[in-house]
């Protein structure tokens, strides 16, 4: 048989898709002009490579797996449910009576990462500021009053689970978000380089930049 990863990477291989020029909620908290140029549909200079795309590829059949086995217990529930709001356009993982629930998946080491994090006092809504705005987007546009974010580890399953009210706090945090990005499309500004994930403790800065599609074009951009 054919060497088995160059099959799999061909089956996953992105198809290319025209881009909707709508704010996506799961962008929400990262740079301003990595966010401008996505919402343009800019051609990256740095897109993702052959195992990233595997990597996302396995983020999904865990949320699926999720999915599937709480609908066996809970059929009334809502999933990948279109979210449309003027510029706004997503899809949210759960949706309830009264909250969204969005499914993140990621190794063992950053759930000990996080739950030392939390030890030394930081709190929940900081460490993953930019999920709690793409469900907490998702809330809000649909009346919800309450967001959660479930996390899945991919090597062992084990789960953590978070929730955290719909209140003014995040009102205000993804007004003044959104009244950034608007401003910089509506003007056709290209945003500063403001890189805002991935805070490196012992460099002191956001370690956004090193993994961001656009890296060489931002670089080569005055």
């Amino acid at each position: 048989m054919n060497n088995i990863q160059a099959v799999i990477n061909e089956a996953l291989k992105p198809q290319e898709r025209k881009p909707s020029g709508l704010i996506s909620p799961s962008s929400l908290g990262q740079c301003f002009r990595r966010q401008y140029w996505a919402r343009k549909g800019e051609m990256p200079s740095n897109p993702i490579d052959d195992r990233a795309i595997r990597v996302f590829k396995c983020g999904n059949l865990f949320e699926k797996f999720v999915v599937d086995n709480l609908l066996k217990v809970n059929p009334e529930l809502k999933t990948q449910v279109e979210i449309t709001k003027d510029d706004i356009h997503g899809y949210a993982d759960i949706v309830t009576a009264d909250e969204v629930i969005d499914i993140k998946s990621q190794n063992s080491k950053k759930f000990w990462y996080v739950a030392q994090e939390i030890k030394a006092g930081k709190k929940v809504e900081d460490i993953f500021y930019n999920n709690w705005m793409q469900v907490m987007t998702y809330a809000w546009v649909l009346g919800k009053e309450k967001a959660g974010l479930v996390f899945v580890s991919k090597d062992d399953l084990c789960i953590e689970q978070y929730t955290l009210p719909l209140d003014e706090y995040w009102k205000n945090e993804i007004d003044m978000e959104l009244t950034k990005i608007r401003y910089y499309w509506d003007s056709k500004t290209l945003p500063p380089v403001s890189p805002r994930l991935y805070w490196k403790e012992k460099e002191q800065k956001f370690g956004e930049c090193g993994w961001c599609p656009f890296k060489d074009k931002c670089g080569e951009t005055k």
